[in-house]
């Protein structure tokens, strides 16, 4: 959607993430707010999506035994076929350490960091995760395998390197252009950093 805007702060902090975004498409925006604990491990992503006569808000928790918890709250009337907010079987995440917001280029930051993909001695071979999915605007929470892998490391002359991103449950492989602490500057057909 080439009239969507994203906005986002990111602050990174030894091996923690904190976030603040919004994200405005034509007939919604989109507002969060993420934290992760230790080993860009997230704790805590609180999520609103507003749109003519409608809002949404997701409250998702990752406790420290690894569950994750969702609280929602609706109002008004949501356009006709949105899913229902939420995770309709918390068990369908277990083994996931990261939230993934739908079309949000920040998310992608905590494997990359957390795998060393960035690094001196990147893993060698494609890393296979699963991801706490929150589909945008309805707020819905799914199962995403996605694999990372090192593609081309840090070029000292331009602080970037790239990182090839798969999505396994949606059939969709980019490379991702990132800077030195792993935030995307260029995501193909989705996104880059103006």
């Amino acid at each position: 959607d080439p009239d969507r805007l994203e906005a986002a702060t990111v602050t990174v902090r030894g091996d923690r993430l904190a976030a603040l975004g919004t994200s405005r498409a034509t007939t919604y925006a989109t507002a969060w707010a993420l934290r992760t604990g230790p080993g860009w491990v997230t704790e805590h992503l609180d999520v609103s999506v507003r749109g003519l006569g409608w809002s949404r808000h997701l409250d998702l928790v990752r406790t420290p035994d690894g569950a994750w918890r969702a609280d929602v709250r609706e109002a008004g009337t949501p356009p006709s076929g949105l899913a229902a907010p939420g995770v309709e079987d918390p068990a369908t995440l277990d083994g996931a350490l990261d939230c993934d917001i739908a079309l949000c280029p920040v998310t992608n930051t905590m494997p990359i960091l957390r795998l060393g993909l960035l690094g001196d001695d990147p893993p060698a071979h494609e890393t296979h995760l699963v991801m706490a999915w929150v589909e945008v605007p309805s707020l819905r929470v799914l199962r995403s395998d996605q694999v990372y892998a090192a593609r081309e490391p840090l070029d000292p002359a331009t602080g970037q390197g790239v990182v090839t991103y798969t999505s396994a449950t949606r059939d969709f492989t980019a490379d991702l252009t990132v800077d030195a602490d792993g935030l995307v500057v260029d995501y193909p057909e989705l996104a880059r950093r103006l």
